[in-house]
């Protein structure tokens, strides 16, 4: 049931559907993240102040524009994977971002304050938010470990992110303050940067080959960004209404299972796949597979999702181990997205 379960969740993530899609398509406005034009798509668009560039991480447009420095600094290691930097597997981060912002995901949840409503302050990213929170380590953290690893070469200034106005210790704010907090998470995003956009770029193996290790260099990443911070904004769900909050660690717990599969994240891939998640948040009273203002394929993915969860659980993550060595090999991942392009045309 589990991995019938993974397959129908993770369908909309198939190359071959993705594929399906023009790049016509894709230059539609919305299929980029709301107010990507605006966004600072360079690191002196952002203030400079006592020789440091300084970035509000807690402000949707600044975070925005991180991934927009990741993906524009990135570019041209994907001129062979399509035009316009579509190829990019970075893309996969600001694309959810974006989803967050535009399904109110990034708002308080408590709403104490009118951070991220649209009659209050709405480029405000909450700390109160669970999803904002677990963001940050899909940001913040990437973004850094870039800057470490050289992307955007040699910096003449430093670069500070400003701290939230609570929690302040559950966060990391620079290069130096990172590594000393978190240095396995760095070492695993520095690598990502490292390995296959400077080492791997000047030995020219078959393109697949460099793909395939980008990808699985980006999920063990992506991976260990959400495990650290998992356990450390558990008590934010509190903010959320049940079916929310299932929803969020639902979502958490296919990661896993997508990244050993080594999707591409890329621009077409992910729209596709973003278009069956949730267009508002959960609230009570949403029983599943029965939401009325979803459409049976979002209900159907979230009712996987959560069929997924329960059977990892109940298994003590052994679902999760099997599913991991079956995909150990190119042959086992061929096989994984041979079914889920089976599931995605039948």
């Amino acid at each position: 049931l589990g991995i019938h379960a993974l397959l129908i969740a993770s369908v909309t993530l198939s190359p071959a559907t993705a594929a399906a899609q023009s790049e016509n398509d894709a230059t539609r406005e919305d299929a980029y993240p709301p107010l990507w034009d605006l966004a600072p798509e360079n690191l002196l668009d952002f203030p400079v102040k006592d020789n440091k560039i300084v970035i509000n991480a807690w402000n949707y447009q600044e975070r925005l524009g991180m991934y927009k420095n990741l993906l524009s600094s990135s570019a041209k290691y994907f001129t062979a994977f399509g035009s316009q930097n579509f190829g990019n597997i970075l893309w996969g981060l600001p694309l959810q971002h974006g989803w967050q912002f535009r399904t109110g995901r990034l708002a308080d949840p408590s709403s104490v304050t009118s951070c991220g409503y649209e009659d209050g302050d709405l480029l405000c990213i909450s700390v109160r938010s669970w999803w904002s929170c677990m963001n940050y380590y899909l940001a913040v953290i990437p973004f850094l470990g870039a800057v470490e690893a050289g992307l955007f070469g040699q910096l003449q200034y430093e670069i500070e992110i400003l701290p939230p106005e609570e929690r302040r210790a559950d966060f990391c704010y620079s290069v130096a303050d990172c590594r000393s907090r978190i240095p396995k998470l760095m070492d695993d995003w520095k690598a990502y940067f490292e390995v296959n956009y400077f080492t791997l770029f000047f030995f020219f193996p078959p393109l697949f080959h460099i793909l395939d290790d980008a990808l699985r260099h980006m999920w063990r990443a992506h991976v260990a960004s959400i495990a650290y911070a998992l356990p450390k904004f558990q008590d934010s769900l509190k903010y959320l209404s049940d079916p929310e909050a299932n929803f969020g660690e639902d979502w958490a717990n296919a990661v896993d299972f997508i990244a050993a599969t080594h999707f591409s994240t890329d621009f077409l891939t992910t729209n596709n796949f973003q278009a069956f998640l949730p267009q508002r948040m959960l609230v009570e009273g949403d029983v599943l597979p029965s939401i009325s203002d979803f459409s049976p394929q979002q209900n159907r993915v979230l009712l996987s999702l959560r069929a997924l969860h329960k059977a990892n659980k109940l298994t003590g993550g052994l679902l999760l181990k099997l599913w991991q060595k079956a995909m150990s090999t190119e042959a086992g991942r061929q096989m994984g997205r041979k079914l889920i392009e089976d599931l995605a045309s039948s």
